[in-house]
């Protein structure tokens, strides 16, 4: 595969990740009810990992993928704490 098919095709994911974090966003903005606001929450940090992994691998700086793990981790612990929350009316036990 030559660098510039490589480059082509991260910038096209690029291009689509963003598309991607903007209809969460709106999921997020508007979803009808909580749960919905909760997925798009989830759909939101995902996307936003892989665009910064997708920065990573074109620059070539580790710094981008360890703010994907930290997102990647911050979004999940937020996830379950918002589901709790959803289920039981309460985070904390």
């Amino acid at each position: 595969m030559t660098t510039l098919a490589l480059a082509l095709a991260i910038t096209a994911a690029q291009i689509l990740l963003g598309l991607a974090v903007f209809c969460a966003f709106l999921r997020m903005a508007w979803g009808p009810r909580a749960q919905d606001r909760v997925l798009g929450l989830d759909t939101f940090y995902t996307n936003v990992m892989l665009l910064l992994l997708t920065f990573g691998i074109q620059t070539g700086r580790t710094l981008y993928l360890e703010a994907a793990v930290i997102i990647a981790l911050l979004g999940f612990v937020g996830t379950v704490a918002l589901a709790k929350f959803l289920m039981r009316g309460e985070v904390i036990e």
